[in-house]
């Protein structure tokens, strides 16, 4: 039998048949700027279709112009985008992959306006959002109307366009799950008051949109099987409303989670600190209560994990998208049974959905060509090979003697340690942050590939290039941690992250951690030190914890502290120590903050660069790139793209 026997057989929705059940489900990827189509979203999808994706669910689509949740979503109101998805669906089609397009309204989830002012919301009832803070406006039955109305029309014109099929968005908390909410839903009209009552707006959705297409287009539905809110829809309440809407549906989509709150917002995409296919067991209970085939969607990464939930008869097809944002080769890889190849997604959510919140375009800190396809989508290869040495065998050096290898040129990399990876192999010793390591694994399967020449435990001196003679160096040498000069009587000892996580020190029973970068490594560090028994403060030259992070990793870290009871205290600039007292300073006010009875301080206080080469090779003659920690110390989504770019421009 195929290893992926499952996952690599044909699935039939409706009129449709998907060559196999690897789905890439609807994301925004902000790539749109007028709310059509362009030339970036149809390149983006056409290397995941040409990569082997069964279908491809594009994102959002509004179908009203109350359904604008943020400034820069796609609009399905007018004919006007009739073109754009046309020239997406002939694009995806050509790689033989179908194509659906979700269509959506959120209801009172209304994130941003694009002149900055608050929207007026509407919804079933007047029941405020606590995520975004919106109060909205009841649906008068007019508007209700045309709502449905739309719904309609737009399906009518992603027919027209020659898409295969749409999807209602009914997951986290929008607004069809509003009506079907209880909770959310207190009408007494024919909206509200019963479930079939609450049903209705979907039922009379679906049928708007059967009635605006055809016998052969494809009508599916994404639903959160239970919000994970105290006041969000049940997982009883959404298996229920499936089975009484499920003779108007060709499938349904079942994921996990809501937008209305922190706590179940963190599933849209949850990050590594959830298992691995999670929300399986709940598509399952979809899967045996309804005749049509169930999808589903939560932490898929690899294709091993797809075919177990696939051959446990949970659900028929797997949303994979991050994976394939990771990759997008990653469904013809497995198919070959290339495993070792795929670049898994490690859930780290920073340039993918964290983009996203940040108003700016999908891509992947391990493949930054994702999202950048019209730049970067092919690889140039070079009229004139080079001897290229690359200097740190960390993400940045790592990217880049790939790329210069895939290109055609002579690589080698040397490190002066005995392992590849920098500060990945430190990242991943925090907890929950093992998958992180995976960065690690995957570049260096990339410069395998590309046939890069490794030298490890080498540290490059002058007399090394001089002898080498390289056509041009790459210098990647990475950064070590910033330590100031604080007042101390040296009282209480101070330590780096490095020093705790590489087991160099041991921080007694009372610390105090300084975080100034306010990304993952203070909190990561005040939870592997509480876990070990310490009482941690957690003191942090920011707003709060984990202020530079995405939201769902930031916000399940704060889950995380609280339940460990980690004291958290914000606005706080490390001064330094005396006795076993640790003077902090208000960022604010200017105001001391004492902290007593401390044995150690833990800095988490960033990064300053290793560069001992540049102006010597540079003296020489020697053609030289910096990029990574080593120029500025950053993230690895931006050193790895610094690999990117020095790997082409070579």
């Amino acid at each position: 039998m195929p290893q992926f026997a499952h996952l690599f057989s044909p699935l039939t929705l409706r009129g449709v048949t998907l060559r196999n059940r690897i789905l890439s489900t609807g994301h925004d990827t902000t790539l749109p700027t007028d709310g059509t189509v362009n030339a970036a979203l149809i390149e983006y999808h056409r290397a995941r279709a040409k990569g082997g994706a069964g279908l491809i669910v594009t994102q959002v689509a509004g179908v009203h112009e109350t359904a604008r949740y943020t400034s820069h979503l796609l609009m399905a109101t007018s004919d006007a985008c009739i073109a754009g998805y046309q020239a997406l669906a002939e694009a995806v089609h050509a790689e033989g992959c179908a194509i659906f397009s979700q269509l959506f309204h959120p209801g009172r989830e209304i994130m941003e306006s694009a002149d900055g002012l608050l929207a007026v919301a509407y919804a079933p009832s007047a029941v405020p959002n606590e995520r975004f803070h919106v109060m909205p406006r009841a649906l008068p039955a007019a508007l209700i109307d045309e709502i449905i109305a739309g719904y309609g029309n737009a399906a009518r014109r992603m027919r027209q366009a020659g898409l295969d099929g749409v999807e209602v968005v009914a997951s986290h908390g929008y607004l069809p799950a509003q009506f079907l909410n209880p909770r959310l839903n207190l009408r007494q009209d024919a909206y509200g008051g019963s479930d079939a009552n609450r049903q209705r707006f979907l039922a009379q959705v679906l049928q708007a949109i059967r009635a605006a297409t055809d016998d052969g287009f494809v009508i599916g539905l994404r639903i959160s099987g239970g919000e994970r809110d105290d006041a969000g829809l049940t997982l009883n309440e959404a298996v229920a409303a499936t089975i009484a809407l499920e003779p108007h549906l060709d499938y349904v989509n079942v994921t996990t989670g809501t937008s209305a709150s922190v706590g179940g917002a963190v599933h849209i995409a949850p990050p590594m600190a959830f298992a691995a296919g999670y929300v399986a067991p709940d598509a399952g209970v979809f899967k045996r209560a309804l005749k049509v085939p169930v999808l589903v969607a939560g932490r898929i990464n690899q294709p091993q994990i797809a075919e177990a939930i696939l051959t446990a008869g949970q659900a028929d097809m797997c949303g994979m998208t991050r994976a394939m944002i990771a990759d997008p080769e990653m469904p013809n890889k497995a198919a070959r049974g290339a495993l070792d190849d795929i670049r898994a997604c490690i859930g780290c959510n920073q340039a993918c959905i964290g983009h996203f919140h940040r108003g700016l375009p999908v891509s992947c800190i391990q493949h930054p060509q994702t999202g950048r396809e019209l730049a970067y989508g092919t690889l140039p290869p070079t009229p004139s090979p080079k001897r290229i040495m690359v200097v740190g065998g960390g993400p940045a050096g790592m990217k880049a003697a790939a790329t210069a290898a895939q290109r055609g040129h002579h690589v080698t990399l040397y490190e002066a340690a005995p392992h590849l990876g920098g500060q990945a192999l430190k990242a991943q010793l925090l907890p929950g942050r093992a998958e992180f390591g995976g960065i690690v694994t995957n570049l260096t399967r990339e410069m395998e590939l590309a046939q890069v020449t490794i030298r490890r435990g080498v540290r490059v001196t002058e007399e090394l290039v001089a002898a080498e003679r390289p056509d041009a160096v790459i210098l990647a040498s990475g950064a070590r941690p910033y330590v100031p000069d604080l007042p101390t009587d040296g009282q209480i000892q101070i330590v780096t992250a490095w020093d705790v996580l590489e087991g160099k020190v041991t921080t007694g029973a009372k610390v105090v951690v300084a975080d100034w970068r306010c990304d993952w490594i203070g909190p990561g560090l005040a939870e592997r030190l509480t876990r070990a028994g310490a009482h941690v403060t957690l003191a942090v030259n920011g707003t709060h914890a984990g202020e530079s992070l995405p939201l769902y990793v930031r916000d399940t870290l704060a889950a995380t502290l609280q339940g460990l009871g980690v004291q958290i205290v914000p606005y706080a600039r490390l001064y330094g120590t005396a006795g076993d007292t640790v003077y902090l300073q208000h960022t604010a006010s200017g105001a001391a903050i004492e902290v007593s009875g401390i044995d150690s301080v833990v800095l988490a206080l960033g990064h300053h660069s290793v560069d001992e080469l540049s102006d010597s090779l540079q003296a020489m003659g020697v053609a030289v790139q910096m990029i990574g920690d080593c120029l500025s110390p950053r993230t690895a989504e931006e050193v790895v793209f610094d690999g990117l770019r020095a790997g082409v421009a070579v």
